[in-house]
């Protein structure tokens, strides 16, 4: 029986491969050493008995980790590792399938800016867009033909962001990279099928992270998702290989709103919330 999956008002055929399963399996999460990635890899761990590669820059908090998941039972295969350089996406991966047979991949690693764009550095952008885009590219390629060839059923999960489904004032580089991977992602969708193997793209909203503990999100704060939830409907999606998913009723209508509104209204009212936000934190409110 075949499922179908949609955005917008077009339906796409989804091909008929069993939902993933996790346990005592190996699955790569970038970024995981705070925020999203570590939930992630917590749950999988806990909840569902997957063992990890654990892919960040803090090798300390990777250990971490690592001995805290293994008191749920679940191995954990540190990589410390700065994925803005190409090279070190390379051993990532290298040596993560010298040392373990992996089943999926969780590409989660990413950095953003919130304020004025003038404020972004050219430095800082290039990082952006090497972390964001580059290392999330560079190891789709590297993995998707490996899992072919493995032929195990796994799969991929791409994290992008609800700001990559319309355009974000006042993160606008953010927003750039992140409809580049909606776009990259579902479109691998359905250039997967056939192969047994699959790609998911998953775009959280505003998350209550690290990445958003600075005053300037004060004012937003009751937009953020509890990491925990977010992390919990993420994993579900991806084991059910959903095409684009969207977590918590909310985000969902605000997606769909997205389709119907009219592009300058509704991006006007979200440049108006975020730039009060700012100007809060810059006043000291």
């Amino acid at each position: 029986m075949r499922s179908l999956a949609s955005r917008g008002s077009l339906i796409y055929e989804v091909p008929p491969m069993e939902p993933m399963n996790f346990k005592s399996r190996w699955v790569m999460i970038t970024g995981a050493s705070a925020g999203l990635g570590r939930e992630l890899a917590l749950q999988l761990g806990r909840d569902y008995g997957a063992n990890i590669v654990a892919v960040a820059r803090r090798e300390d908090r990777l250990n971490a980790l690592r001995d805290e998941l293994k008191e749920m039972g679940s191995e954990v295969l540190p990589l410390a590792a700065e994925l803005s350089q190409v090279d070190e996406v390379d051993r990532v991966y290298e040596e993560a399938t010298r040392r373990v047979d992996l089943y999926g991949a969780i590409l989660n690693a990413g950095v953003t800016h919130f304020g004025d764009w003038h404020e972004l550095s050219w430095e800082a952008f290039q990082q952006m867009l090497n972390v964001n885009v580059v290392s999330v590219v560079r190891l789709t390629n590297l993995l998707l033909p490996y899992m072919q060839k493995q032929d195990q059923g796994g799969g991929l999960l791409l994290v992008s962001s609800m700001a990559g489904l319309a355009p974000v004032p006042y993160q606008a580089a953010y927003s750039g990279t992140k409809a580049f991977l909606v776009h990259y992602g579902c479109s691998l969708f359905h250039e997967a099928r056939g192969k047994n193997v699959s790609v998911t793209t998953f775009a959280p909203g505003g998350i209550a992270t690290d990445m958003t503990a600075g005053a300037r999100f004060d004012s937003l704060r009751t937009w953020l998702m509890p990491v925990d939830r977010c992390a919990k409907s993420a994993i579900e999606g991806y084991r059910r290989r959903k095409y684009l998913h969207v977590p918590g009723v909310v985000y969902k209508v605000l997606a769909a709103l997205n389709n119907v509104a009219p592009e300058p209204f509704s991006t006007g009212r979200v440049a108006a919330q975020y730039r009060a936000s700012l100007n809060a934190a810059k006043n000291g409110q």
